[in-house]
């Protein structure tokens, strides 16, 4: 019997290989920092594959020095840095013009994050990332990828009466944008904790000849509580159902939510339609970067070995 324990043991502490759907649909993977979180990482080699897309969330009071110095940090490890360019935040096209020149001077910054910011009034000028795109300072400045935000189930922020007309036109717009740009463009969208919601999403907008990548927003592992908290915060839709559903159930309450079953759900749908629209997940780390990291080590198998670790 001793024996018998042991070989199960042995067996339980062996990594699990990846599943192969979900290897692929991880590959090229992003994640989001803030320059507060990312003071808490000793080393980002040890835990994010060599040129990652880290995503830098600016957020209203943030200092643009300390948004800077990140992304300097990040660049020297070999990451891909695409900062928050939030419109309601920024005062006027000279404010935008600065930022633009200090990312580019100190860490080679060619990719942003163009939204219009979660603050409920604009600071300055600008109100939406139509209107900073359409400055020309992007362009100008030869900014090579631009993501912009999408929203697989609405954003009352910007249709009240939670119809997505609005939303819809604000996606023609971008994807006329993507075709007079000689950045690559794509939608970071919100997170959700079910496929269907997302592959409906995607689907209509294919149907309606939005052709953007859509770079899908997944909720990290974490705590049951802080997701709900975050997902409510940020006015996540009905697959916030999920979430809530669970915690009711005693037994699941104390168990850390893993984005497992949407990913792999995903993942299927793209192995099964390989023209379906998801270009790249993109991570919220909810319950802090390096569980993150581990959780995508422990799924991803080759695609998402650290660089450190090749």
């Amino acid at each position: 019997m001793a024996s018998l324990l042991n070989f199960r043991r042995r067996e339980a502490d062996r990594p699990r290989a990846a599943a192969p759907e979900l290897e692929a649909f991880l590959e090229g993977y992003s994640i989001e920092v803030m320059p507060r979180t990312a003071e808490k990482v000793e080393e980002f080699r040890d835990l994010l594959p060599e040129g990652t897309r880290v995503y830098i969330a600016h957020i209203d009071g943030t200092p643009i020095e300390d948004m800077v110095a990140t992304a300097r940090r990040l660049a020297a490890g070999g990451f891909n840095v695409m900062p928050h360019f939030p419109a309601r935040i920024i005062a006027d096209e000279a404010m935008l013009a600065d930022w633009i020149a200090r990312y580019q001077g100190e860490a080679d910054v060619r990719q942003g994050l163009v939204l219009a910011g979660g603050v409920p009034q604009a600071k300055g000028a600008f109100h939406s990332s139509m209107q900073l795109l359409e400055t020309g300072l992007f362009d100008k400045a030869g900014f090579t990828r631009l993501h912009v935000a999408g929203h697989p189930e609405g954003n009352r922020d910007i249709d009240p009466d939670g119809s997505d007309r609005m939303v819809m036109d604000a996606l023609r717009w971008k994807q006329d944008f993507a075709n007079r740009t000689d950045a690559k463009v794509a939608l970071a969208t919100q997170f959700c904790f079910q496929a269907q919601p997302i592959i409906d999403w995607v689907s209509r907008m294919d149907a309606e000849g939005i052709h953007l990548p859509v770079h899908i927003g997944i909720a990290g592992p974490a705590k049951l509580q802080t997701l709900i908290k975050f997902a409510i915060a940020c006015g996540v839709g009905p697959s916030l159902r999920v979430l809530q559903k669970r915690a009711m159930d005693v037994t699941k309450l104390v168990l850390p939510y893993t984005p497992d079953e949407v990913l792999m759900d995903l993942a299927r749908h793209k192995a099964a339609n390989p023209g379906f629209g998801i270009e790249a997940v993109h991570f919220f780390p909810l319950g802090g970067i390096k569980t993150n990291a581990d959780w995508a080590i422990a799924n991803g198998g080759a695609s998402a070995r650290p660089a450190n670790h090749i």
